[in-house]
């Protein structure tokens, strides 16, 4: 079976799966196992089909009892602005467009005036940023959260 056909198998079998059930748990080993595949093959189908911008969250937990745990989320009405965003962040991150970006957050209304205060004091150079790697570590932020303002979560 070719690595297309078979992404789109294993795709099918987790989506039919989310269709009962608005999360499940599965293990890497035991889905590669299932399908006949390389774990890798998993983890590709996982990262370019199950996406906060296609409706789902995914949270993994590594080692012996390690998952992959897929929540299919609701995203929220004005979300094609920060799926926009969200696909601007590339690699690296500058403080100066972290902060234009929360600007445009709030003047956006996604978020409030003391959240921008707050986020700013994350992101900023002079803080936890002083890392040699900081432009990574505040694009990594800025996904986080601009994926996170996507959905909604269910109670």
């Amino acid at each position: 079976m070719s690595n297309r056909n078979m992404s789109d198998s294993i795709e099918s079998y987790l989506k039919k799966i989310l269709e009962r059930n608005h999360e499940i748990e599965i293990r890497r080993s035991e889905m590669a196992d299932l399908f006949d595949c390389v774990p890798s093959q998993i983890n590709y189908v996982i990262k370019t089909r199950f996406t906060v911008p296609q409706g789902y969250k995914v949270e993994s937990k590594r080692g012996g009892g390690g998952y992959i745990r897929i929540v299919k989320i609701n995203l929220m009405e004005n979300s094609s602005y920060l799926l926009h965003l969200i696909n601007s962040v590339e690699s690296e991150l500058t403080e100066s467009e972290a902060f234009s970006m929360l600007e445009q957050l709030y003047l956006n209304e996604f978020i409030d005036l003391r959240e921008v205060k707050l986020i700013r004091s994350l992101l900023s150079n002079k803080n936890i940023l002083s890392i040699s790697d900081n432009n990574r570590l505040r694009a990594h932020m800025m996904l986080e959260l601009l994926e996170r303002l996507t959905y909604e979560e269910k109670e």
